[in-house]
């Protein structure tokens, strides 16, 4: 798969570096938590840790952190260990990275304000190890400085010198290919959530497509087949059903319209077909001709609710585009 990502898309984008500590509630045992039995060497094998505290207090943390992770993924494409994200999309994501975080605080601080009674809680359930526990423990203060949400924001300009210019431009050259790959992803995810094995689905089904959509939106800058795609999947919405189950030849559309969305080169190759002038219609009706396999000599008709298998990867050429 043949794309390239030009150095200006730095205009319209903005890098984010999400900074999320989580206290883990465990300490390294060591030989003296075992009355100084004798071990193996370190560099034979090594002891593993303690939880000093039930980490089930712990996973709301967990879970906000995943939720911060799932916007940025939504809305921005992963860039310098952060995400690149449309910079007239900031402002809603930060808001919504603020919302978030002052969960994320209230969390922190209703973990704290019962942490000595959870760690007596924890004592509690394991009798006989009190001195395991208890000898490990450390101060709320040290838990509080363990646990915190916060990012960084901040505007790329390409640099003067060209020997460091390469390096940023290497970087951003990779973003049309990481967009069409994360696409990938969650088409794959969709698939296997929403449409493998079934022969009708709700409307629920359209969610994630939407979200692929949006997530292509913001970021139509990137890569010059993406806005293609975009149109792919409009006609693709245009052609459901208003209400009621999506099955028939709708759904075999749909499971198409997926099936190439899982495969980044197809992406590309469908993309590119688009923009030299291939109407969105005929490239759904060939979806829908590769996604029901020809019929075979004294075979009946394959039914609409056939679930096809991931289109395979090819290269193609960027024939001059970028």
């Amino acid at each position: 798969m043949d794309t390239h990502t030009d150095i200006t898309v730095l205009d319209n984008l903005m890098a984010l570096n999400l900074d999320v500590n989580i206290w883990t509630a465990r300490k390294k045992l060591t030989p003296a938590d075992f009355g100084g039995v004798d071990l193996p060497p370190e560099e034979l094998a090594s002891l593993g840790s303690k939880k000093i505290c039930n980490p089930q207090e712990l996973r709301i943390f967990g879970t906000l952190k995943a939720r911060a992770v799932n916007l940025l993924d939504r809305t921005g494409v992963r860039f310098l260990g952060g995400w690149a994200i449309p910079e007239d999309s900031a402002d809603d994501i930060v808001s919504e990275l603020t919302a978030i975080r002052d969960d994320f605080l209230a969390a922190k601080e209703q973990f704290l304000n019962r942490y000595d009674e959870a760690v007596r809680d924890w004592i509690v359930q394991h009798p006989g190890w009190e001195n395991l526990i208890g000898s490990s423990t450390v101060s709320a203060d040290y838990v509080r400085s363990r646990i915190g949400f916060k990012w960084q924001l901040f505007k790329l300009l390409p640099p003067v010198d060209n020997a460091v210019h390469q390096g940023l431009q290497d970087e951003v050259n990779g973003l049309g290919s990481t967009l069409f790959g994360e696409v990938a992803k969650a088409a794959t995810d969709t698939w296997h959530r929403c449409f493998e094995g079934k022969d009708k689905v709700t409307h629920k089904a359209l969610s994630p497509l939407r979200s692929i959509h949006t997530k292509l939106s913001g970021l139509s800058f990137v890569e010059p087949r993406v806005v293609p795609i975009m149109d792919l999947l409009d006609a693709a919405f245009n052609r459901m059903p208003s209400r009621g189950y999506i099955h028939g030849s709708a759904l075999v559309m749909l499971q198409g319209v997926v099936s190439m969305l899982r495969d980044p080169a197809t992406m590309v190759a469908h993309g590119q077909k688009i923009l030299s002038g291939q109407d969105t219609t005929d490239i759904l009706t060939g979806l829908v001709a590769d996604t029901i396999p020809p019929l075979q000599e004294g075979k009946a008709a394959v039914k609409a609710d056939y679930i096809p298998e991931p289109v395979q990867q090819h290269l193609i050429d960027s024939h001059g585009l970028w």
